[in-house]
């Protein structure tokens, strides 16, 4: 399975949870996911800007365009507070989830 097949389902938790953290620009997002997962997942460009824009439209984020910290044009994006309700929602289902298969692969 390659790492990016890992992802199928769970990128918007990942951008979310990412936005919690504070505003980021996409390629931020993909850094983050990469850094705190030690490498194990990795958010493709071709997935993460269709989703921000869908996330954007259905106001759980919010972008403003601002300059870089290395004076490059970027759209930083920020969690909503529905965006937060969202996550929140997601991070329960992730848990629900992952119990699911960890009782799958450790059967009593």
């Amino acid at each position: 399975m390659k790492r990016g097949d890992r992802l199928q389902g769970s990128l918007d938790l990942l951008v979310l949870k990412t936005l919690q953290k504070g505003a980021n620009h996409g390629f931020g997002i993909t850094v983050h996911v990469q850094e705190v997962s030690g490498g194990l997942l990795r958010v493709e460009e071709g997935s993460l800007y269709p989703a921000l824009h869908r996330m954007e439209r259905e106001k759980l984020i919010a972008g403003a365009w601002r300059t870089t910290e290395n004076g490059r044009r970027a759209r930083f994006y920020k969690l909503t507070a529905a965006g937060g309700r969202r996550l929140a929602e997601e991070e329960a289902n992730w848990a629900s989830v992952a119990l699911g298969v960890e009782r799958m692969l450790r059967p009593a």
